[in-house]
């Protein structure tokens, strides 16, 4: 069975993907396109949901995505912490 990580409502990696994605000078579809490559189902539509929130990652797309946007795992999750959630 795959791991997820789940985002929250107020504790989201989504923001950041965002920016990632235009830093790239990628559209959702390109990305989607990317990760299809890499033997990811995902649509343009969930890769949308990822930036929202409200698509659950897969651990294995999440490190398809740090390939895709040549970044690290400290970019993704920059400016998040646990008590984040508890403060909203």
């Amino acid at each position: 069975m795959e791991q997820k990580i789940k985002q929250e409502k107020g504790l989201s990696i989504g923001g950041n993907l965002k920016k990632l994605r235009n830093g790239a000078r990628m559209t959702q579809e390109q990305v989607a396109a990317q990760l299809q490559l890499r033997n990811f189902a995902v649509t343009r539509s969930a890769y949308s949901q990822m930036e929202s929130g409200t698509y659950s990652i897969r651990v294995g797309e999440l490190i398809a995505l740090v390939e895709i946007f040549r970044t690290d795992f400290n970019t993704v999750f920059k400016d998040l912490n646990y008590n984040q959630k508890s403060e909203l």
